[in-house]
């Protein structure tokens, strides 16, 4: 009998929440999404304080789309990508790779882009493989895929990939607070700090394209990841909306338009 209640209970809970975050951003007329402030181009701060790139037009388009307006709020990479929000934020536009171990806290609202993680190394390296790296020491954002990659424990969740192979065999692994902080410390010269970061392809040009004297080992890629917008795990109907706009986005080439915007060819290609 008390496994008859608990049951019915927990049904009624769940139809409790269902609708909740969809039911919130239509009457308010509003989104908050959850994003990084320091990732150029995917989301930073411009001159103006302003937030801007990849991922904050494709929160303008989705709401805009949704007819509400958004905000954005700036919190880690762990409380972003970990659940459980309680209703802070709406959605989680920031390049998150899905893996199993977040499939397990947040909903995957959909892949809206692909991105070749690479080696990178100073450009006066003599690496020109990745053979070149065993040994060395390597550095990645902490709680990312690539450090996941590096340590050999990456799982992503998604159909149709072909399985990780994992060919570096490191020295050292440093991990690092920031997507950009590696780079700095691999600017300084070669085996300075770091011998080369694994980072994906745009972050990596974007370096270069600002003056970081970097390079990408050419024909080397770690993996591509799929990147998918994120939601609580509290609301399927809010989850399957914004899955739909997202597809829509992805059919109408707003999505390659918007990945050749910032990264200067299109990503969004299944």
């Amino acid at each position: 009998m008390k496994l008859a209640i608990g049951a019915t209970a927990l049904a009624m809970a769940g139809m409790a929440h269902a609708g909740t975050t969809l039911d919130r951003v239509m009457e308010k007329k509003a989104m908050v999404v959850a994003t990084n402030s320091g990732w150029p181009p995917q989301s930073f701060l411009d001159d103006n304080n302003e937030m801007v790139g990849f991922d904050i037009d494709v929160s303008r388009e989705i709401a805009k789309r949704l007819g509400v307006e958004v905000t954005f709020e700036t919190p880690d990479w762990q409380t972003l990508t970990g659940g459980r929000w309680q209703g802070r934020y709406d959605l989680g536009v920031g390049s998150v790779t899905p893996t199993k171990a977040r499939a397990q806290v947040i909903d995957f609202v959909g892949i809206y882009y692909y991105s070749p993680y690479v080696y990178v190394v100073h450009k006066d390296s003599e690496a020109k493989s990745v053979a070149d790296l065993k040994g060395k020491i390597i550095g990645v954002e902490t709680a990312t895929t690539s450090e996941d990659f590096v340590r050999r424990q990456l799982e992503i969740d998604a159909p149709g990939l072909p399985p990780i192979e994992y060919k570096l065999e490191p020295g050292e692994i440093r991990t690092f607070a920031d997507s950009m902080l590696p780079f700095d410390d691999l600017r300084l010269g070669p085996g300075v700090r770091l011998d080369s970061v694994i980072a994906p392809e745009q972050t990596a040009q974007n370096a270069i394209k600002n003056g970081y004297p970097l390079r990408v080992i050419e024909g080397e890629y770690a993996f591509r990841e799929p990147l998918v917008v994120i939601a609580e795990k509290v609301d399927p109907e809010w989850t399957a909306k914004v899955g739909g706009l997202i597809e829509e986005m992805k059919k109408d080439g707003t999505l390659a338009t918007l990945t050749t915007k910032w990264y200067g060819k299109d990503y969004s290609a299944d």
